[in-house]
């Protein structure tokens, strides 16, 4: 799949659902939340068909999230589906790590490629504040389970913010040192319920990083295939990495688009635009699917605008973060 600047568009993002066992507060309101009706939510067998499709148009790699992909019944029968299809390269995860460790040997057996796992801070009090109510004693708990898995590429996505930002990349970093973990410091782009006035540039936490660990090196060869930029320190058996999409725009290599638990494809986290994918599915001529499929990546937006244009303010909960 091919967009108007030529770009290949070969990764996906399915949020299976936009329900979630935590309410973090950059993410989800406390209270109040509007979950999509059941009967909207694409059922497994839709999202396949999609991906099916996708693969035979040079799809090759896709990321499950959700909201809390691992709250959805049958999610591992699902992630063992999209690696029988012929052309998928790889199949990853991304948790907030509550429901890890009782999942680990499923999605392990489902053949599951790689597992990201949001962690902001160590600090059990801080970790209880930012999710509201989450125990991070049992994450640490799932990074421990996967250790038994060394085929399974173990991920950390940090997002650093508030007065102790440089104590939490320190102490989360120490998961690399020490494990075989790639930690990530994802920068707070201006979406969502509560937008980071002040979010910690990727130089900043290199700077905080190297004072404590010692210079970084640049690894030259790519890990994985989205847009992280990864360091290695000495003495660390993972390695360091960053996505800085607002610092460090990378929209020209840009090979992703995203598919909405209620079916929406979205070519550009930042816009709202999409294509309502169940309509086809569910409607007279779902054998135009694919056509419509392409138009859509065809029309993808050249760059985001986070440094001026307002953004909508759905939940990443909705829109698979």
């Amino acid at each position: 799949m091919k967009d108007q600047y030529g770009r290949t568009i070969d990764y996906l993002r399915i949020s299976v659902t936009d329900r979630c066992n935590l309410r973090c507060t950059y993410c989800m309101p406390e209270e109040g939340i509007t979950c999509i009706p059941h009967e909207e939510i694409l059922r497994y067998e839709e999202m396949e068909q999609i991906c099916r499709i996708m693969a035979e148009m040079g799809l090759k790699h896709i990321k499950v999230t959700g909201g809390e992909p691992l709250v959805r019944k049958g999610i591992s029968g699902f992630i063992r589906t999209l690696k029988e299809i012929p052309g998928i390269e790889t199949v990853t995860l991304t948790t907030n790590g509550i429901l890890l460790e009782s999942m680990a040997e499923e999605l392990a057996s489902a053949g599951i490629d790689g597992i990201n796992v949001s962690l902001d801070t160590l600090d059990e009090e801080a970790f209880r504040a930012i999710t509201r109510g989450g125990d991070v004693k049992r994450v640490l708990a799932g990074l421990r389970k996967m250790h038994q898995y060394p085929q399974i590429t173990l991920k950390i996505n940090c997002v650093l913010g508030g007065k102790n930002w440089k104590k939490n990349a320190v102490s989360v970093a120490e998961l690399a040192k020490n494990h075989p973990i790639h930690v990530r410091f994802i920068e707070h782009m201006p979406i969502g319920r509560e937008p980071e006035k002040e979010a910690k540039r990727e130089e900043q936490v290199r700077v905080v990083l190297e004072t404590v660990y010692g210079p970084s090196i640049l690894c030259e060869k790519p890990m994985g295939f989205g847009p992280s930029v990864y360091y290695h320190f000495e003495g660390f058996v993972g390695k360091i990495g960053f996505i800085s999409a607002v610092s460090h725009k990378f929209c020209s290599g840009c090979n992703r688009i995203r598919l909405t638990a209620d079916g929406r494809l979205r070519m550009c986290l930042q816009s709202g635009n999409s294509t309502d994918l169940k309509a086809v599915l569910r409607g007279e001529n779902p054998e135009g699917l694919e056509s419509v499929i392409q138009k859509s990546v065809y029309e993808k937006p050249r760059e985001h605008h986070f440094d001026k244009e307002s953004i909508e303010t759905v939940s990443m909960s909705q829109i698979g973060g």
